[in-house]
């Protein structure tokens, strides 16, 4: 995702010269990325990508969280996706798919404003020294990992929250209640019991996450122009891959967020689970290997779509933001000069 910008009137120019030859491609529709988006810049547009990231494959992950339960209730199996929907909606409601979506909505904007600002910080930074401020998948990777510490110090809590209250038959009545409630019970460590887990989760996850996104945009868009299509497809496949990859991690760490009462008698565990270690056993006991892979499918179906709205989003808000700062410092363009000359 290198950002490259030309100046509004040579881009302009460059775009005639190429109409008047006779054909323009897609891609020419487009200005380059800008090279050097402010800091606010990328946090705003992280934080609207974020947001919609969450927001629009919501009922998906209300799904993915029951599909990985470890001793679900007979009422809450479910055979696949589409018919855990669909049952939800017949028997608790279509609201009950919504449950959490606040907290996540909290949560969200501001952990990818600064998840995405320090990504691209660091990627230019750690670019510069190893590619000689060429494209690095070191720097991608490196880059991605340091930026998910403090996206994920952000979000920890609301995750907790939002599970919780994603589980079926939750006992909590609402954010509030909930927040309150694990406070009490648990103290406030409980925010935080999965932050390892999910570290160790997500390093890896937004490491290739970032690869993959890096390498398909070297395919389908190598002069990194802004192009929604290209945007779509990477952050698409990069959402697949990584998800996949990382869903025995992600059960880990639901089982550690949920505290689920009866898969943790199940494993003969007593009070709280805390560890990704114990975690792991715990898993391990109750399913042997294929529990660890519980809810991949409801997993994927998620992150494609939402990782794709993610960077689409992002880019555009980036490229939009960009550009409007970038003329109203130049000026009138091009165009609106010719416009007044022939006047």
């Amino acid at each position: 995702m290198e950002l490259r910008a030309e100046p509004a009137v040579e881009g302009l120019e460059m775009s005639e010269a190429k109409s008047g030859a006779g054909g323009t491609s897609e891609g020419d529709d487009y200005e380059s990325l800008p090279s050097h988006a402010s800091f606010t810049t990328h946090m705003t547009a992280g934080a609207v990508a974020g947001v919609l990231e969450h927001t629009v494959m919501y009922p998906v992950d209300s799904v993915k969280t029951r599909m990985q339960s470890l001793q679900p209730d007979p009422n809450a199996q479910y055979r696949g996706v589409y018919e855990a929907l669909r049952r939800i909606v017949r028997t608790e409601g279509v609201l009950r798919l919504l449950r959490g979506l606040n907290i996540t909505v909290l949560g969200a904007g501001p952990a990818h404003a600064l998840y995405f600002a320090c990504y691209e910080r660091i990627k230019h930074s750690l670019s510069n020294v190893i590619q000689n401020g060429g494209n690095s998948h070191l720097a991608n990777g490196l880059a991605g990992s340091v930026a998910t510490v403090l996206h994920d110090a952000v979000m920890n809590p609301a995750e907790v929250v939002k599970q919780r209250l994603q589980m079926y038959r939750s006992p909590y009545r609402g954010l509030f209640d909930c927040v309150l409630t694990v406070s009490r019970t648990e103290g406030a460590a409980a925010f935080y019991r999965s932050y390892s887990t999910q570290l160790t989760m997500n390093i890896p996850f937004q490491a290739v996450h970032f690869i993959v996104y890096e390498v398909t945009q070297e395919r389908l868009n190598p002069e990194r122009r802004y192009w929604p299509g290209t945007h779509m497809l990477s952050g698409a496949a990069a959402g697949a891959v990584s998800a996949a990859v990382t869903t025995p991690l992600d059960v880990c760490k639901t089982l550690l967020n949920t505290q689920e009462n009866v898969a943790l008698s199940s494993a003969h565990v007593s009070g709280h689970l805390s560890g990704m270690a114990n975690a792991f056993r715990a898993v391990y006991r109750l399913g042997g290997v294929p529990a660890f892979f519980r809810g991949v499918q409801a997993r994927v179906i998620y992150q494609m779509p939402s990782t794709a709205i993610a960077w689409s989003v992002y880019e555009f808000f980036k490229y939009f933001l960009t550009q409007r700062k970038h003329h109203g410092l130049e000026g009138p363009s091009r165009a609106a000069i010719d416009r007044a000359g022939t006047t």
